[in-house]
C-alpha cells in the first residue's frame, strides 16, 4: 500500500499539514498492522472550526489486541494536544457488521469520509435501513433525556447551559441526518440547511436548534440573561422534534 495524496476542500492548510504528519507517525508505528486511515466528521463536511472542532479518525487494522492498542499511547500524548481524538480501531470484519450494530454512526462515516492512507473498506458497504429506525429514535429521545439530567447536575448555571447546548446539538446532528434518510429526504451535511429541511418535512419550528448551531460556531454569545431563554427555546424545539419524528417513523 502506498500513501494517498490528498487535499481537503475548506480545511485550513495548517490542519492538512498536521494530518499529513499524523499519517506519517501512525504508519511508522503500526507498519503492516495498519490497513487504512480515514478522516470523518466536521473536517470532511466543511464545518471544521479551528480551535473548536476535533479531528475524528478511524484506523483500519489487520487485527488488534492489547499490545496493538498500547502502541497508540505515545501518539495520543503527542496528538491530543492538536485536538486529534483517540481514533476508532476497526478491522474490515468490524465494519462489515456495522449495519446491525451501529447503522447510524457507520452510515454517517460512509457518507462523509476521506481516505488519508491505505485502503478504504467503506467502498461498496451497504447499511441496512431496517436497523436505522431504532437507533435514530434512541439517539433523539436519549439526547433529550440526558440534557434534562445534566442540566440538574450542572445546577442550570450559565456556564453549564452554554456547554450543554453545544454538546447536545453536536450529538444531535448525526441523528438528524439519519432522520432525513428515514424520511426519504436528501441528506444534508451542514447544520442550518439540515434543520431548515426538517422544519419543512415535520412542520415544526427549529429556531432554538439553529441558535444552538450558531452558539457552537461562536457566532453568537448569549449573556447571563439570554442563555436561560436560549436553553428554554432549545428544550422546547427538541421536544417538538422528537415527538414529530416518533410520529413519522414508527
Amino acid at each position: 500500500m502506498q500513501s494517498v495524496d490528498w487535499t481537503i476542500d475548506g480545511l485550513p492548510e495548517e490542519t492538512q499539514k498536521l494530518l499529513r504528519a499524523y499519517v506519517k507517525d501512525v504508519t511508522k508505528i503500526y507498519g503492516s498492522e495498519l490497513e487504512g486511515i480515514i478522516l470523518y466528521g466536521s473536517a470532511v463536511r466543511g464545518e471544521f472550526l479551528p480551535g473548536r472542532s476535533n479531528l475524528n479518525l478511524l484506523l483500519v487494522m489487520s487485527s488488534y489486541d492489547l499490545a496493538v492498542l498500547k502502541k497508540y499511547d505515545s501518539l495520543h500524548t503527542r496528538w491530543s494536544k492538536d485536538q486529534v481524538v483517540v481514533p476508532l480501531f476497526l478491522t474490515v470484519n468490524d465494519i462489515q457488521s456495522a449495519s446491525v450494530a451501529f447503522p447510524l454512526e457507520y452510515q454517517d462515516i460512509h457518507d462523509c469520509r476521506r481516505l488519508l492512507w491505505g485502503q478504504d473498506p467503506f467502498v461498496g458497504l451497504k447499511i441496512d435501513a431496517r436497523f436505522l429506525v431504532a437507533e435514530v429514535l434512541q439517539a433523539l429521545r436519549g439526547n433529550l433525556l440526558r440534557l434534562r439530567q445534566r442540566l440538574v447536575e450542572g445546577r442550570s448555571t450559565e456556564e453549564a447551559m452554554t456547554i450543554l447546548l453545544t454538546l447536545s446539538i453536536t450529538a444531535l446532528l448525526p441523528a438528524l441526518r439519519g432522520l432525513q434518510r428515514l424520511l426519504g429526504r436528501p441528506v444534508l451535511a451542514h447544520g442550518e440547511p439540515l434543520l431548515k429541511d426538517l422544519e419543512t418535512a415535520l412542520s415544526i419550528d427549529c429556531t432554538g436548534l439553529r441558535d444552538a448551531v450558531l452558539l457552537k460556531r461562536g457566532e453568537i454569545s448569549p449573556g447571563q440573561k439570554e442563555t436561560p431563554r436560549l436553553m428554554d427555546r432549545y428544550l422546547e424545539c427538541l421536544t417538538r422534534l422528537v415527538t414529530a419524528a416518533e410520529a413519522r417513523i414508527t
